[in-house]
């Protein structure tokens, strides 16, 4: 009997080990039902950001075109502040190409009254170009309608805005991108309100959701507002966060929602769009941004 128990081991023994060195998996030296350790992936590097790129496409609305910066209801994109040549605005394009290559290496694709919809076509446009650098700046359309219930759904916003950067990759897939956040139009209201120039100007319709009304301070006024500015944070929340997950697009980290334009800084036909200088301090943002190791 006992010369039969170890003839039954030793065949229990070699048949554990052929079934192990096959095709079965789960077997190590723990027996059949120990777990395999489990090696951690390695995250796959970001590629180097490119401080200098050599070419700039610029898409978005109405600011990156400089509206009512030079004239009255007219575009102005050469002190626009991404691509344009005007040298006191020193846009960003002058800034990475110098004056000899900004007109013939950077493409300004942005549409005076745009909203996020319109980003994917803008978007397979400076792909069509295989820029270096694309700038986007959208958002403010889809927040400034007439009044705050026609403003974009968020989940829209997000939609369009992946639309926008897939289509970018499917023709651009190495081009960086800058995107910077929809400005504080609050804060806009705040500082043109006190201009009469302003408050007439914007009787005429311009962001009714946010400037209808300007001097009315009542409760329903106030409300009305804040919910234009609480749409602007959450654009700008879809943007980084949709920005992140691509290794080569940076978000300014919001610094456009948080500059506090002056009276200066604006149109003096509107009080609303970036003025000249408004449009070269938004150049000086991006640039810090684009050009940090």
């Amino acid at each position: 009997m006992r010369g039969r128990r170890r003839f039954r081991t030793a065949v229990a023994a070699a048949t554990a080990a052929l079934l192990c060195g096959g095709a079965l998996s789960g077997c190590t030296a723990g027996g059949p039902e120990a777990t395999p350790p489990v090696r951690a992936s390695t995250p796959r590097p970001k590629p180097p950001w490119d401080v200098s790129p050599a070419s700039v496409a610029a898409v978005g609305d109405s600011v990156t075109r400089a509206f009512d910066a030079c004239s009255v209801l007219a575009d102005c994109p050469e002190v626009s502040w991404a691509t344009g040549t005007d040298t006191a605005v020193n846009s960003l394009a002058l800034r990475l190409l110098g004056p000899e290559k900004v007109a013939t290496r950077s493409w300004n694709l942005a549409r005076t009254g745009a909203r996020m919809a319109e980003l994917p076509a803008q978007m397979a446009g400076a792909a069509a170009e295989k820029p270096e650098l694309v700038t986007v700046m959208m958002g403010a359309n889809d927040a400034c309608r007439p009044t705050p219930d026609l403003m974009t759904p968020v989940a829209d916003f997000r939609a369009d805005f992946e639309t926008a950067l897939a289509r970018l990759r499917a023709g651009a897939p190495k081009a960086q991108v800058y995107v910077a956040s929809v400005p504080d139009l609050r804060h806009l209201w705040s500082t043109g309100r006190v201009s009469p120039v302003g408050r007439q100007v914007w009787k005429l319709g311009i962001c009714g959701a946010m400037l209808a009304d300007a001097e009315d301070l009542g409760p329903a006024a106030e409300k009305r507002r804040a919910a234009v500015r609480d749409r602007v944070v959450a654009y700008n929340e879809v943007l980084g966060e949709v920005c992140a997950k691509d290794a080569r697009c940076r978000y300014d980290g919001g610094a456009v929602f948080g500059f506090r334009f002056d009276g200066g800084q604006l149109s003096p036909w509107d009080w609303f769009h970036p003025s000249r200088d408004g449009q070269a301090r938004l150049a000086e943002l991006a640039y810090r941004r684009i050009t940090k190791e």
